[in-house]
């Protein structure tokens, strides 16, 4: 592929992993993200051997891996058992399929302990925080959700890789609890973090995969009692909009 084939599939498949969680009804969601994520890795075992659309293709399977079969397909490119000619396992994708696992639960924080214990770089430090914050249980997301907002000590990016692991789920609902937690701490999240900090705060744990009519109808409460702060408005008015827009689509894509 050229350069510019590339950087199209590159941002075809980041748009995808978003499209498939947060505009496809959620009666027909489980299905399609097993679907897509089946279609990528056939891409990947098609694809020109060695080839960045190859590598995309894996890592973008790895992002929506959701059945045992996936699970299997990740775990054999890690140990080897499985394989694509030419395709290399180095560091950074060696992550990305841990995360797949850490997403299905078939991998936890002592998985992540051992991978970083092998790479403790800034880049192999913020893959971990977001695999941490991607363990798709209850402790394990409010364990990333504490992190930065019981605690003011973590580096910008490893803020906003906390932020994203936070969001990446296959069951959303894991994320249900958050949505009181999160318009309770805003105020003082915006009054005593760094700008940068707390936009990352702001946006990165707003429970945005949930896309749902309670999620918009408290979003639309907080805004309603907090007229003051137009800057931090004008952040949850950003994340508002995407839930309309998520339920919209999913409201189309359920007739």
């Amino acid at each position: 592929a050229t350069e510019t084939e590339s950087t199209t599939i590159r941002t075809t498949l980041a748009q995808l992993g978003t499209a498939i969680r947060f505009y496809v009804n959620p009666a027909h969601r489980t299905a399609a993200i097993a679907e897509v994520g089946d279609a990528l890795w056939t891409l990947a075992q098609s694809a020109e051997a060695g080839s960045d659309a190859q590598f995309q293709f894996v890592k973008y399977f790895a992002n929506l891996a959701s059945t045992p079969a996936h699970v299997a397909v990740l775990r054999g490119l890690l140990d080897g058992s499985v394989a694509l000619d030419k395709l290399t396992i180095d560091t950074d994708l060696g992550w990305e399929l841990l995360e797949g696992l850490v997403l299905n639960g078939t991998a936890g924080q002592a998985e992540i302990d051992a991978t970083l214990a092998k790479d403790n770089t800034s880049n192999g430090q913020q893959a971990a925080a977001r695999a941490s914050a991607t363990i798709p249980t209850q402790a394990g997301k409010q364990a990333a959700f504490d992190s930065l907002v019981a605690r003011d000590d973590l580096p910008n990016a490893i803020v906003r890789n906390v932020t994203l692991g936070f969001q990446h789920a296959n069951d959303v609902s894991v994320l249900e609890p958050f949505v009181p937690q999160y318009f309770s701490m805003l105020n003082e999240i915006w009054k005593n973090r760094s700008y940068k900090i707390a936009e990352y705060i702001v946006v990165g744990l707003y429970p945005a995969p949930l896309a749902s009519a309670s999620l918009r109808d408290a979003t639309q409460a907080w805004l309603d009692a907090n007229q003051e702060v137009p800057a931090l408005r004008r952040l949850v008015t950003e994340n508002l909009a995407g839930v309309i827009r998520a339920l919209k689509v999913q409201e189309y894509d359920a007739e």
